[in-house]
Order: structure tokens, then C-alpha cells, then sequence
């Protein structure tokens, strides 16, 4: 079997787990917050700070909660950490997967800057703790007790990083790496500060102390910082699935907008939740966003000169293909059957700007694509959809017989 379809499955496996273990991660976070909102505090709570009834799957659930903890350490406690570290480490190895190993097409953008590819898988690892380290500092910080500068502070940081990494990287690694970098501070909130703060009421009950309420106050902080990153960050996730938001000239604008959009939305529920009146306000302002969203978007991608693009050299990685036997074969095949959508300027109703960026309009484009030509034209008919433009099975095969001879070559 070729390696490229262990490569394939092994991104596939781990794409799933990560959206599994961030499913439960979200779940978990959008549940806590809900419940914390929506406590009821009259009546006798027996200690407890509040107090819910609720119903589910046939049966009714009491939930108590204690501002700091109860007076005896109970005989069983559910963790909730294994949903954040699993996301992240899946998401990490995912990122190295389809980022580093596959650099040269999807990391670092070769219009903007003359980055070797292991300067730019450096940047990658290294940027994601930098978010963290400034976070944090902020939160020790007297900036504690204004949590709203401080959210106003941590955004104008995302902004910030958003466009220096479009500087760098491709306009889709910039939306993926800005995800990252979030949900890394979204991570260590819970592992560095968190799950030590627990820790530490916990030992206070099993010693017989009484907690010190700071360390409940200063994981419900961050905890509630998370809650508001996280809409963003999914959308930040799935951004590689349109171009109008990756692909143009202000994406790193869009994003920062996206970040208002979360805060906004989570901000009706979280109203909703709480009982007090729901912010129907915050529609207008979502809505308003998302309009300019839309409108920055239309500056269009950003593509380089046909004439500029059929004049530079082939990269090293794309010389593999381009003296590959059958490269001219499928050079025609690809510009006959794909290039009508796979454009600048797209020739196919409805079509306006290239699916996923992608561009098919020179021996260099299509050397560069040779594995997605391989995957989606030649072992499966993923592509054309439909087979809009009648590609043959001769001419499949000969995109598989191109690709293996350059990759046994």
C-alpha cells in the first residue's frame, strides 16, 4: 500500500478524534456554564451556593453547587479535563500532520516571504505558547479585578497575531494557527490553572482545612474566558472549507471579527442561561458583524499573476512531479476537465472564485497539487463533482500512473 494513503487515513483517524474529544470538550463547557447561570438560590440549599432541577433522558437530575467546597470531601468526584487535553493533543498532531509534513503547499505562503520550511514549522510551534505566556501575566496582574479590559486586552493580542501570521503563512495556516493559538491558551487555562486550583481545595478537605475562596474564583475567571473563545475557535476550525473567508485580502480582519461574533452569541445564551433577560440586542450586533464580514470578503483573493506564475521556476518539490513520467499527458487532462473552475477567473456558471483556493492554470499549480489531483482524480472520482466535465477513465488512470512514476522515481 503507498504511504500516502497511510498519510491520508492517519489525517482522517485524527481529524476525527479531534472533533470528537472537542465535541465533549464544548459540551462539557457550554453545560457548566449554563448550569452556573441558571442556579436558583432561594430555600433552603443545605450550605450549597445554589441550587437546579433538571430533566433528561427520563429521569430528573439535582444539582447543588458550593461556592468553594462542601464541608467533608465526598466519597466520589467526577474530573473534567481529559475533553481539553485530548482536543488539544489531537489538534496538535493534526496540525503536524497536514501543516508541517505537508509545509511546502499549506504553511508558508512563497509571495510573501523566503522562509525555509523548518523556519516555518519553528514559528508554527513556537507562536502557540506565546499567547499563553502574555495571557497569563495579564490575568496575575491587578488587570484580574477588570476582567472586561482584560478580554478587550486578549483580543487586541488575537488581532495582533492574526496579522502577523498572515505576513508569513497561508492565508488558510493563518486561520488554522490563530484557532491553535487560542485554544493552546483555552488548554493550559485548564491544565496550569484549573486543575491546580481544584487540586489544591481538594487537599485543603482531605486535611480538614477550609478553602481559601481565591482559587475557586480564579478558575471560574478563566473558565469563563473559555467559555467566550470557544465559538471562534470552531469556526477558526472549519474556515479551510471557505475560501472567502481564508482566501482574501483582509482574512485576518474577518477573523478578528469572527472573535466579536463569538463573544456576542455566547453573550445571548449565556443571558438566556442566566434568567435575566435575554440580550436580543445582541442579534442586531452579530448580524451587523456578519455584513461586514461579507463585505471584506468580496476584496476577492489573493492570486498571484498568471503571466508572473508561468514564468518562475518549478520548486524542488515540484520538479518531482513535473520530470515525472506522464506530467504532459496530465498537464492537458487537468486543464481540459479542471482548470474551467480551478482558475482566476472562473469559467463555470456560478462559480466565482476557485474551490478551496485551489488554482490549475500552469504546470507549476498542477506539480504543486499532484497529490490532491492523485487522491481526488485518480484513485476516487471525488473530483470533478459529478463529473461535470466527462473525465474518462483512461485519463484517471493516467493521473495514478503519473503520480506512482514520480513517487517511485
Amino acid at each position: 500500500m503507498d504511504i500516502i494513503f497511510l498519510v491520508d487515513w492517519a489525517e482522517f483517524a485524527v481529524r476525527w478524534l479531534h472533533v470528537i474529544t472537542a465535541i465533549a470538550w464544548i459540551g462539557s463547557s457550554f453545560y457548566f456554564i449554563a448550569l452556573d447561570l441558571g442556579l436558583r438560590r432561594e430555600g433552603d440549599l443545605g450550605g450549597a451556593d445554589g441550587e437546579e432541577w433538571q430533566v433528561h433522558g427520563g429521569g430528573f437530575y439535582h444539582v447543588r453547587k458550593y461556592l468553594v467546597a462542601p464541608a467533608a470531601m465526598p466519597d466520589h468526584l467526577t474530573w473534567f479535563k481529559w475533553e481539553s487535553y485530548s482536543t488539544w493533543l489531537s489538534g496538535a498532531a493534526l496540525l503536524m500532520i497536514v501543516y508541517w509534513m505537508g509545509g511546502e503547499l499549506y504553511l508558508i505562503d512563497a509571495t510573501k516571504t523566503e522562509m525555509a520550511l523548518w523556519q516555518g514549522i519553528a514559528l508554527s510551534a513556537v507562536s502557540l505558547t506565546i499567547g499563553w505566556l502574555v495571557y497569563d501575566r495579564l490575568c496575575k496582574s491587578s488587570l484580574a479585578s477588570n476582567p472586561t479590559l482584560l478580554m478587550v486586552l486578549l483580543f487586541a493580542l488575537l488581532v495582533v497575531m492574526g496579522w502577523g501570521y498572515t505576513q508569513v503563512f497561508t492565508g488558510r495556516a493563518m486561520m488554522l494557527h490563530l484557532g491553535a493559538f487560542t485554544a493552546t491558551i483555552m488548554t493550559a487555562n485548564v491544565f496550569f490553572i484549573i486543575m491546580p486550583n481544584q487540586r489544591i481545595v481538594v487537599k485543603d478537605l482531605q486535611d480538614g482545612r477550609s478553602p481559601d475562596p481565591k482559587y475557586g474564583k480564579i478558575a471560574k475567571l478563566r473558565s469563563t474566558h473559555n467559555n467566550y473563545l470557544t465559538l471562534p475557535v470552531i469556526f477558526l476550525m472549519l474556515s479551510n472549507h471557505y475560501p472567502l473567508a481564508f482566501a482574501t485580502e483582509y482574512n485576518w480582519l474577518i477573523a478578528a471579527l469572527v472573535f466579536l461574533m463569538g463573544v456576542t452569541i455566547r453573550h445571548f445564551f449565556n443571558t438566556m442561561h442566566s434568567r435575566g433577560g435575554m440580550k436580543w440586542w445582541t442579534w442586531g450586533a452579530t448580524a451587523a458583524l456578519f455584513v461586514v464580514i461579507v463585505f471584506l470578503s468580496q476584496a476577492g483573493p489573493e492570486y498571484s499573476d498568471l503571466e508572473e506564475e508561468e514564468a518562475r521556476a518549478f520548486t524542488p518539490a515540484e520538479q518531482v512531479y513535473a520530470s515525472a513520467e506522464g506530467f504532459e499527458d496530465v498537464t492537458d487532462i487537468v486543464l481540459g476537465r479542471c482548470s474551467m473552475c480551478h482558475a482566476r477567473e472562473p469559467g463555470y456558471d456560478g462559480i466565482l472564485h476557485a474551490p478551496k483556493q485551489v488554482l490549475l492554470e500552469t504546470p507549476q499549480e498542477i506539480a504543486a497539487e499532484a497529490k490532491r489531483i492523485f487522491l481526488h482524480s485518480g484513485v476516487t472520482t471525488a473530483m470533478p463533482p459529478a463529473n461535470v466535465s466527462w473525465m474518462e477513465p483512461e485519463e484517471r488512470a493516467t493521473i495514478v500512473n503519473w503520480f506512482r512514476a514520480a513517487q517511485s522515481g
